[in-house]
């Protein structure tokens, strides 16, 4: 049954392009074949069948949505002299988090809670976007609303994902944080 919506449509669409003139029928190829593909699990689109158009405007597209989803969902994180870069989750919290750090850095006095994390206020209440969770190294979480939290160890909470610091281990964090308090500076990237 599949098959044979897929085969309608690509008729339709096939005979819309007809009418537009040859050219533009023969460029609905592709078309037919990923239809076809979709509904039986085999693709016939390799790398060799893009032709260096299809290849490069498949890359630019590529390429510009990775240059906005890194520029736009980045934090650096400072302490000391170290400086980690987090991604960061999509909410309404981190948006309004942005907005905050859009009007400069922010620097939180961060003490150790538990062994497991350094916590500090923000100095203001973001809304919340709180689920049950279970945090690692580098998770970087809302707590209540007003405060941040960097996580070095593992926790399972109803929490508001901020980002994450990829790449780090909590011992790497620990020895950068230290075991008591210590100022961290939030800044867009």
């Amino acid at each position: 049954m599949k098959k044979l919506v897929a085969c309608l449509i690509f008729t339709a669409i096939l005979a819309s392009l007809t009418a537009c003139g040859g050219e533009a029928a023969r460029d609905a190829e592709p078309i037919k074949d990923s239809v076809v593909a979709e509904n039986s699990g085999v693709s016939p689109v390799t790398e060799g069948n893009l032709t260096e158009s299809e290849e490069t405007r498949s890359t630019d597209t590529d390429e510009n949505n990775a240059e906005i989803t890194t520029e736009d969902n980045v934090m650096k994180i400072t302490a000391g002299d170290t400086t980690f870069t987090a991604t960061l989750a999509e909410n309404s919290s981190v948006e309004a988090l942005k907005e905050l750090l859009a009007e400069g850095p922010l620097t939180i006095n961060m003490s150790d809670y538990a062994g497991m994390e350094k916590v500090g206020p923000i100095g203001t209440d973001l809304p919340r976007n709180d689920e049950q969770i279970s945090t690692g190294a580098g998770d970087i979480i809302l707590y209540q609303g007003n405060s941040l939290v960097i996580y070095y160890d593992t926790n399972s909470w109803n929490f508001t994902r901020i980002g994450k610091i990829e790449g780090v281990t909590g011992e790497e964090l620990l020895e950068v944080f230290g075991e008591g308090d210590v100022t961290v500076t939030f800044s867009l990237a």
